[in-house]
């Protein structure tokens, strides 16, 4: 029997995405990660309405050597520990060549076949445009928290939020209580 998800990009949606020149990088170390104040709460919302919660992230400093597989294992673990979440499926490649690395599809497409999830009753939360475009093309409900990056947004998404609250409350607001 399938069910809905709510994929969530991990860096500036439920942990602080570091910035350098005005653009999101991710934590390269646990002293690094925070978990933002909103997540516990909107997580454990959705949840509570029977979601399957799966964060889906690109994680690129592995290809290019900043960061080990390992140290993110321990940054996901971490992740797991604190928060809701069902699954953590990560790209570790640079460039456009994989079908896993956002704003391709193939998370949420792996993520719906392991786990029975209807992508179309589904929903998409980032904070960057290959974000959105990753969730609309595997044809879930796109929702854009824009944390003001210097860079530009997506072209289109079905929500346009500031926190992952808000996300939360978009969402609730779309799904029949358990």
């Amino acid at each position: 029997m399938s069910r809905a998800a709510v994929f969530l990009d991990r860096d500036g949606v439920i942990n602080r995405a570091l910035l350098r020149d005005g653009r999101p990088i991710a934590p390269l170390c646990e002293s690094e990660l925070e978990i933002l104040p909103d997540a516990v709460p909107a997580l454990t919302a959705l949840r509570e309405r029977d979601l399957a919660l799966i964060v889906v992230t690109n994680q690129p400093e592995v290809a290019r050597g900043a960061l080990s597989p390992e140290t993110v294992e321990r940054l996901h673990a971490r992740l797991r520990r604190e928060l809701p979440l069902e699954a953590i499926l990560a790209c570790f490649h640079d460039g456009a060549a994989c079908e896993c690395r956002k704003p391709r599809p193939g998370l949420l497409l792996q993520a719906a076949r392991e786990l029975q999830i209807d992508l179309r009753a589904s929903f998409m939360v980032g904070d960057r445009a290959s974000d959105v475009l990753a969730g609309e093309r595997a044809g879930c409900t796109t929702i854009f928290i824009d944390r003001d990056y210097a860079e530009a947004g997506p072209a289109r998404c079905d929500f346009r939020v500031r926190s992952l609250w808000e996300a939360a409350q978009v969402i609730l607001a779309r799904t029949a209580p358990s």
